[in-house]
């Protein structure tokens, strides 16, 4: 037990890291607006949408647009609005929308007409689930999915095409936002060789040094994501000690594809007092695969999972964090799932010493997978090239340039109030410069 607890400590502090630093004003440096007019290209045509619940009309949060027939795929942001960029040649193709828990929407491109459309997911009929699915062992289930993730999953090598951003917040207000496109050199499931990615371009909104004497920075970025793929990494959770460390319990079945999913909870055993997680894992009933993740880090133990993630820091401060969530989506193509989408969450709470005030951030990463294909040529990327586990994108990026090659990527929609705010922000600091 002892040594299976040290092993994941281990990896799980190598898994993101907070960098603080105490920054004055420096000198004047340029300004970049997020809001810019991207060069038009006839190689692709633009299709803006929104997901929204059929009953309820409330936006569905990424959500899952592919252009069938091709590994081309998009996400929803938080507004369920997405944008889809698609070769000016599959103008009379179709696009396949879904969403856990609702059934699957296939529409043409041509429905669009250059113009933002609605479409409305129904809920899937979930009563014949109850019957359908007979909840075996957990532990027996566990064991099958394992067995079964040479099959359920890609196991082959890819080269995947993945957009990258990542966001932090000072209260309701947005300080940072960084985005970045990468290729990822994926190994198959069942290798253990660790996947690769290569920064493809980085672009930041602006520098926002002059406004805050605390500069809250994330290191790791894409790879933060990417290690999150619990199937890849299985270590994270399916250890063979799994059983000793969490307890199980069925909860109420859902479908995917019009498939019948397991949804099976998980938290640690209360005599643990490592922090580990507790979440939910969608299983399909029928292939064994995990669909869906969707986890948490316990945070009752708040100074060790300081240490875990506060790489450096003023003296006069104190970092808390208070929430680490966790989200990572496959999709499924040819029989085979691969890494689709994947979601970070954190809050931090900073308490100065002789301060009256705190000051509470919220971070977002996510990596969402737009397009890959078979690296047949198993080509690698040189070790000079790799993009470290101890990157900082924030510090890569350099502005909002660069609008024609940011023009032919699927990126994920930006919230309005992401727009809004470096808008601000941008007027702020031309008025400090």
């Amino acid at each position: 037990m002892q040594q299976t607890n040290k092993l994941f400590r281990k990896k799980h502090i190598s898994f993101i890291l907070l960098v603080f630093l105490v920054l004055g004003f420096p000198s004047k440096t340029h300004v970049y607006a997020y809001i810019q007019d991207i060069t038009s290209n006839s190689d692709y045509n633009k299709y803006k949408g929104i997901i929204l619940d059929k009953k309820t009309n409330k936006p569905l949060i990424s959500a899952s647009i592919s252009v069938n027939q091709t590994n081309i795929s998009t996400v929803t942001n938080t507004e369920g609005k997405f944008l889809l960029k698609v070769p000016a040649d599959m103008n009379t193709t179709t696009i396949t929308i879904s969403y856990l828990g609702y059934r699957d929407k296939t529409i043409a491109l041509s429905e669009f007409e250059g113009k933002e459309l609605k479409i409305k997911l129904n809920v899937s009929v979930t009563e014949l689930s109850e019957v359908s699915i007979t909840p075996i062992d957990p532990i027996q289930l566990l064991k099958k999915v394992m067995q079964k993730k040479g099959s359920n999953y890609l196991n082959e090598h890819t080269i995947m095409t993945a957009f990258y951003r990542e966001t932090i917040k000072k209260r309701r207000t947005y300080v940072s936002l960084s985005e970045a496109v990468v290729d990822i050199y994926k190994n198959p499931y069942e290798s253990k060789k660790t996947d690769v990615l290569k920064l493809f371009k980085a672009r930041k909104s602006a520098d926002y040094k002059k406004l805050d004497t605390l500069t809250l920075k994330l290191q790791g970025g894409p790879t933060t994501t990417l290690y999150i793929d619990v199937m890849k990494n299985s270590d994270i959770l399916f250890t063979d000690n799994m059983p000793n460390l969490y307890s199980f319990s069925f909860d109420t079945s859902t479908k995917i594809n019009d498939q019948d999913i397991y949804v099976l909870n998980f938290k640690q055993h209360p005599h643990i007092k490592e922090p580990l997680y507790f979440g939910k894992l969608y299983i399909d009933s029928k292939s064994f695969a995990v669909t869906k993740a969707v986890y948490s880090l316990n945070m009752e133990n708040k100074e060790e999972v300081s240490k875990m993630f506060v790489r450096k820091k003023p003296k006069k401060a104190k970092v808390n964090l208070t929430k680490v969530s966790y989200a990572i989506d496959y999709r499924q193509k040819n029989g085979k799932w691969y890494y689709s989408y994947g979601k970070v969450n954190m809050n931090v709470k900073v308490n100065w010493k002789k301060k009256l005030f705190n000051s509470l951030y919220k971070l977002n990463v996510e990596m969402a997978v737009t397009d890959w294909k078979k690296n047949t040529d198993n080509l690698s990327i040189k070790q000079r090239n790799q993009l470290k586990p101890s990157v900082i994108i924030s510090d890569e990026a350099s502005g909002f340039s660069d609008p024609v090659f940011w023009g032919e990527f699927n990126v994920i929609e930006p919230e309005k109030s992401i727009e809004s705010a470096i808008k601000k922000i941008k007027k702020q600091l031309q008025r400090l410069n």
